[in-house]
């Protein structure tokens, strides 16, 4: 499957389709390519993008900035991030000792399906082994040495 350019069709009103075309003269840019842009950046941020008009981002202050800006930005512990980086390690260690186990296990299994293959004694054929050999008589020789 190639890769297709698939068509979306928007309804708008009258008024915010004329601010829309403003906005791409604006920008020099085709009305399509406004949509383009807009559906690459939803899709880049996950579907979490808000439209806001210029002016009210030039307007606010830069606290309210940060905290309006996107992705949103938080303050980490650098604890937290040891810590973080050390359960990583440890559970790469961890996979690693796994995986280790179940390489031995199946060495283990393999040897002792070779020792089982050799070791198989078919009681079928010691039955018909002792009726070819006369049958062990407990006491008869003790009894003749009397």
């Amino acid at each position: 499957m190639g890769n297709k350019n698939k068509t979306i069709s928007f309804r708008v009103s009258q008024e915010k389709f004329e601010t829309l075309r403003d906005i791409a003269e604006e920008r020099d840019i085709s009305l399509s390519a406004v949509f383009r842009d807009y559906v690459d950046m939803l899709v880049a941020h996950d579907g979490q993008v808000e439209v806001v008009p210029e002016h009210e981002l030039q307007g606010s202050s830069e606290s309210d900035e940060m905290s309006q800006s996107f992705p949103p930005k938080v303050e980490v512990p650098k604890s937290f991030v040891r810590e973080h980086e050390r359960l990583e390690l440890e559970a790469e260690h961890l996979r690693e000792q796994l995986e280790e186990h179940k390489r031995y296990v199946t060495k283990l299994r393999q040897e002792l399906d070779e020792h089982d293959q050799e070791d198989v004694v078919d009681l079928d054929e010691l039955d018909g082994e002792e009726e070819e050999e006369s049958p062990y008589r407990i006491g008869n020789e003790f009894e003749e040495s009397f």
